[in-house]
């Protein structure tokens, strides 16, 4: 039988585990918690919450297993070295004097070829601080090249968010991948100009010598080998739409990552490089488990029918739902994988009905789910900010830059849906 809930019981649950996350209360847990107090406040009873919580986790084991299998690729580009020698590259090719514009593009490229945007800004930010140091420019516009790179290469990755996007709407991947290249340029433009502007502008904050410190050399792969395996991630996605060949991410991923494992030469530290990259998307793929239980909670409650009578109230169009769901469930959970992916779950059905054709809707939602996902109670926040030293309160200071450049992104995927 069918159960539906209330949106005031949806609504209370997501509240109560926006609050334990905020208490530093382990997400998944606290998303857990969250669902089943909402259930129950919903009128679910205790035996329907909790099947409805466990239909919506199960809902995620497709996402998971490509996100696990993604791993091995991450894995692979940080530990042979490749992801620092693609932004190395790209930063010494381009100069000092474009340095915030190299440093904006190696983050981009970094995580659009499938590593997590945290760990992209992790991997940069060494570079990103030697060169910011001899230009002279500011710790706060150095970190946000880095972030608005990042969340322009986010929206065109194979990374979690846009593998739980494409598996809501049941999308194909890549396309979905080229479908946000627009926003993402556009993205990308807005961040090499408001950090270009930030970074000489707060000379106070300047990069000291103790900050552009280098943990030591080692040996980095060239860039051809480091380049490599992604190129062949790219090419396997885009057999379906340019051959007809569908290689699906659970494939192709782990098949890149093998690939700069072979290239750089480093096929006796295989396994553990996989180990690695396997122990970076754990913890994203535990909190798509806790994610799908508040997904399943909130998709079998009125409030998706609840916004659109809203809408329909204010003389809103239905498309604008796509947009909006992402952003309040980004900063609800104060992440871009979780908020893709509840409001994916929660209002694919809604948005197809009214006509909104499933690829934009879902790159619409992927781009809104980048504007406040950076908030205080969430890990990419704190990652972010340790990887450059920046004390939180200096961190803060970033967040209306960083909504900045998600918001452009967004109307940006708008606009190209409606033309």
């Amino acid at each position: 039988m069918d159960i539906t809930f209330t949106t005031l019981g949806a609504l209370l649950g997501l509240a109560v585990a926006i609050v334990l996350i905020i208490k530093q209360v382990h997400p998944a847990y606290s998303l857990i918690l969250g669902a089943l107090i909402g259930g129950l406040v919903g009128g679910g009873g205790l035996s329907g919450t909790v099947s409805t919580m466990v239909s919506g986790a199960g809902s995620m084991m497709s996402s998971v297993l490509r996100i696990l299998t993604s791993g091995i690729l991450a894995g692979a580009l940080i530990k042979t070295g490749s992801a620092e020698k693609i932004a190395e590259t790209i930063v010494s090719k381009l100069g000092e004097k474009r340095a915030v514009a190299a440093i904006s593009i190696a983050t981009m490229i970094i995580c659009a070829v499938g590593v997590f945007i945290d760990i992209s800004v992790i991997t940069v930010a060494p570079i990103a601080l030697a060169i910011g140091n001899k230009a002279g420019l500011s710790k706060p516009g150095v970190l946000l090249a880095m972030i608005g790179g990042g969340k322009a290469g986010n929206i065109i990755s194979p990374n979690p968010n846009t593998i739980a996007a494409s598996e809501a709407f049941s999308v194909d991947l890549t396309s979905l991948m080229m479908k946000n290249i627009i926003p993402a340029i556009c993205a990308l433009i807005v961040t090499i100009l408001v950090a270009g502007l930030l970074a000489k502008k707060q000379q106070a904050e300047r990069i000291t010598e103790a900050d552009a410190e280098s943990s030591g050399q080692k040996q980095l792969p060239g860039f051809l080998s480091a380049i490599l395996g992604p190129l062949v991630v790219i090419i396997l996605l885009g057999l379906r739409p340019i051959a007809g060949i569908a290689i699906d991410p659970l494939i192709a991923l782990p098949v890149g990552g093998l690939v700069t494992i072979l290239v750089t030469g480093q096929i006796k530290n295989t396994i553990p490089y996989m180990e690695f990259g396997l122990s970076k998307v754990i913890g994203v793929s535990i909190l798509l488990i806790g994610t799908g239980t508040v997904a399943g909670i909130i998709k079998a409650s009125n409030l998706q029918t609840d916004v659109i009578h809203l809408l329909d109230a204010m003389h809103m169009p239905a498309f604008v739902l796509a947009p909006l769901s992402g952003i309040l469930m980004a900063g609800a959970t104060a992440s871009t994988t979780a908020g893709a992916t509840v409001a994916s779950q929660t209002f694919s059905g809604a948005l197809l009905e009214a006509g909104v054709p499933a690829l934009s809707a879902a790159a619409m939602i992927h781009a809104g789910s980048t504007v406040i996902d950076s908030l205080p109670h969430g890990s990419f926040f704190h990652a972010t900010g340790g990887a450059v030293n920046m004390a939180i309160k200096n961190r803060m200071r970033l967040i209306p830059y960083e909504a900045l450049i998600g918001l452009v992104s967004t109307i940006v995927a708008v606009i190209v849906y409606l033309v």
